[in-house]
């Protein structure tokens, strides 16, 4: 049992269909967290402590380390760029996945130029029942344009773009496949297999070519969420793409 967490309530008035209301949950849920000891999800936490006011440790000591070890369980492989990434590890995790393929960059320029089939590969994969979801930046975005001044680059940024584009006119009418560009600051390059996932960290006035990448694995709450999170959250703000706007 928390008893920390039911002596909090009681002292704060905050009833378990309260703090289950607050949190988006069932109040089955909030029981099973006093009476069983159960920990909630990382943002349900966050909720309980902002309206109870203590600190997460207070009520949950060993999340942090628990977060801890899933971070560190979660991360598979180091490279200290992406262009050090074997060709055969893109390869491998993209003919592997079965539900889901998810890619975040701004021009994903390398991505075409290494694999001349992707778009076919891709088509592919979205006919075997994977989704497929592309999000590249929008040319004409303030974003690109801000990155590309930092880079140096000036307007090459958005030509790489329109240039890489043009690798996947063919998925915009292929069923299960998605194109969108966004308008965001990216500060990491995303690319998601299933429960495997590429993350290129933005290191300022570098290209992400230069800079470190990731390899996480899935392993319970951890850094792939937070990851997959980020995407979903760029793409639910981005645009479909239309070839034939002239972007």
């Amino acid at each position: 049992m928390n008893t920390r967490l039911r002596t909090m309530m009681a002292q704060r008035g905050v009833s378990q269909d309260t703090l289950a209301e607050k949190c988006g949950v069932i109040p089955k849920s909030v029981q099973r967290w006093i009476t069983q000891g159960r920990v909630p999800h990382q943002r349900h936490r966050f909720t309980v402590c902002q309206e109870l006011g203590v600190e997460e440790s207070y009520l949950w000591p060993n999340t942090g380390r628990r977060a801890e070890d899933a971070a560190h369980a979660e991360l598979i492989q180091t490279y200290a760029n992406r262009a050090s990434v074997p060709r055969e590890v893109w390869l491998s995790l993209l003919v592997g996945a079965k539900a889901n393929i998810d890619v975040l960059v701004f021009s994903g320029t390398f991505y075409a130029q290494t694999n001349p089939r992707i778009a076919a590969m891709l088509a592919e994969r979205a006919d075997e029942g994977v989704s497929v979801r592309l999000c590249f930046g929008n040319p004409d975005g303030a974003a690109v344009a801000q990155r590309g001044e930092e880079e140096g680059i000036g307007d090459a940024l958005g030509a790489k773009i329109r240039a890489s584009l043009t690798y996947y006119r063919g998925l915009v009418a292929h069923a299960g496949c998605e194109v969108r560009l966004h308008d965001t600051t990216l500060y990491n390059s995303l690319f998601r297999y299933d429960d495997n996932l590429l993350a290129n960290p933005h290191i300022w006035g570098r290209p992400a070519s230069a800079n470190p990448l990731f390899h996480l694995q899935r392993c319970g709450e951890g850094w792939f969420d937070d990851y997959v999170g980020s995407f979903d959250a760029v793409w639910s703000t981005a645009k479909p793409w239309n070839p034939e706007s002239g972007v």
